[in-house]
């Protein structure tokens, strides 16, 4: 969102970031039930923060919600604080941040996005959030708190079994993305 910089749009980026950061956390207590994998509504929020709100401030809400989870704040699928970093976890959290950020630029480079457009967008975003959060889980579950896990169940549980819920997902915003991005920017 390219507004000129006066105070108004200033309080309207800033209550826009707002509403995203706390959707976010709400999202990450919506929680579907699907075997095996737990399944939340975090990821609609992320994209659709950087969808709606643009590379920098999409990616600002979603770092805001994390770093407000790091000060404590049990708003992370699993508590919040600054051990959550040692979470397996939690580079899915990274993702979520460099995904919006993602997003937001792929959605923005055209001033009427189509669906295609943004369907591109958030299944650029999910590879950027299923990359770090894999990466991340593989590191940390290997090297740092001593919980191996081999490549086939990484991809099994972190990939091949909670991609359908975020494909879903990926399909309904750019759905909701393309009637609410003309709204949001007018």
């Amino acid at each position: 969102m390219n507004y000129p910089h006066t105070a108004e749009n200033k309080t309207r980026q800033l209550i826009f970031m707002a509403v995203f950061t706390a959707l976010i956390a709400i999202g990450a207590f919506i929680r579907i039930p699907v075997p095996v994998v737990p399944f939340t509504l975090q990821f609609l929020f992320t994209t659709m923060a950087g969808m709606l709100l643009g590379s920098r401030l999409g990616a600002a809400s979603v770092l805001a919600y994390i770093l407000l989870g790091l000060l404590g704040l049990p708003i992370f699928a699993s508590g919040g604080g600054p051990g959550y970093i040692f979470n397996p976890s939690f580079g899915y959290l990274i993702g979520f941040w460099l995904g919006a950020r993602l997003t937001g630029a792929i959605a923005a480079s055209s001033s009427h996005p189509g669906f295609k457009r943004l369907l591109l967008a958030a299944f650029s975003g999910l590879a950027v959030v299923y990359g770090c959060g894999m990466l991340y889980y593989y590191i940390i579950g290997n090297y740092i708190i001593n919980q191996p896990i081999a490549l086939w169940p990484l991809f099994l549980y972190c990939f091949l079994l909670a991609v359908p819920g975020d494909i879903i997902l990926c399909i309904a915003a750019a759905l909701l993305g393309k009637k609410l991005i003309p709204v949001v920017r007018k």
